[in-house]
């Protein structure tokens, strides 16, 4: 696991996105198509921003995975990730891509990991862009997270802290609102992943950073797992790097 400190948000994001779009583009020049897995959430703005804007990608060679979407969440709500990924990058690249499998948690959420799972098989994982939460989750992989379960997507409880970091980020009136489970990809699937790409902005996730670097693997913590990872990368703006010793 590498750590880069950025000057601001907006590099930060342009340096996680500058380098996931160039193992997007060696994908595409050894094979023909790349395989990415996009996170949501307001810690992914800045990089998706860029991304979106990355004029030497062929977008209609890549297949996207999505991380996590609410159980019984529809796409019409605000909250909605499906909506929050159409918005924030399907609909605005300049080409379609070759296609983009959503999480859809509306009707049967055990059907559709099962579903999920079996096309994510098929497609291993070139780069993963994702970040951390506030109580140190990956996707919704909350603590204490599952670090053994080979399955790819997993139907999950979402703890307090996590979902009032939900509240928090304005995605919900109420804390009641928001839901309290959620389709996850597992920690196994994401660390498959050839290249992990995290992006963590914000002091408010300070905490979770230095546990996640500088503590022990625990699935308490469950983005200490990148420790494990060769080629996962934390790109960091100053406020959330501002509890880590190194530096």
């Amino acid at each position: 696991m590498n750590v880069e400190i950025c000057p601001n948000k907006i590099e930060l994001g342009q340096r996680a996105a500058t380098a996931g779009a160039e193992q997007i583009q060696v994908a595409i020049a050894d094979r023909g198509v790349a395989h990415v897995i996009v996170a949501t959430g307001a810690s992914q703005f800045e990089m998706l921003s860029a991304l979106v804007q990355s004029p030497q990608i062929d977008w209609s060679k890549v297949i996207f995975f999505h991380l996590d979407e609410y159980v019984g969440m529809p796409i019409s709500h605000a909250a909605s990730f499906r909506r929050y990924l159409k918005e924030r990058l399907v609909d605005i690249l300049p080409r379609a891509p070759k296609a983009f499998h959503y999480i859809d948690a509306e009707r049967d959420p055990a059907a559709e990991c099962r579903r999920l799972g079996e096309l994510i098989k098929q497609h291993p994982i070139d780069v993963a862009f994702i970040g951390i939460g506030e109580n140190a989750h990956l996707a919704f992989n909350d603590p204490p997270a599952d670090f053994v379960t080979e399955e790819p997507y997993l139907v999950v409880s979402l703890d307090e802290a996590c979902r009032r970091q939900q509240f928090g980020e304005g995605w919900f009136p109420t804390l009641e609102d928001v839901p309290k489970e959620a389709i996850s990809m597992s920690i196994r699937q994401i660390l498959k992943s050839n290249v992990i790409v995290c992006s963590v902005p914000d002091e408010r996730k300070a905490a979770a950073v230095k546990a996640a670097i500088e503590g022990n693997i625990s699935p308490q913590v469950p983005a200490s797992v990148l420790q494990q990872h060769p080629r996962a990368t934390i790109y960091l703006d100053p406020p959330a790097a501002s509890h880590l010793l190194k530096k």
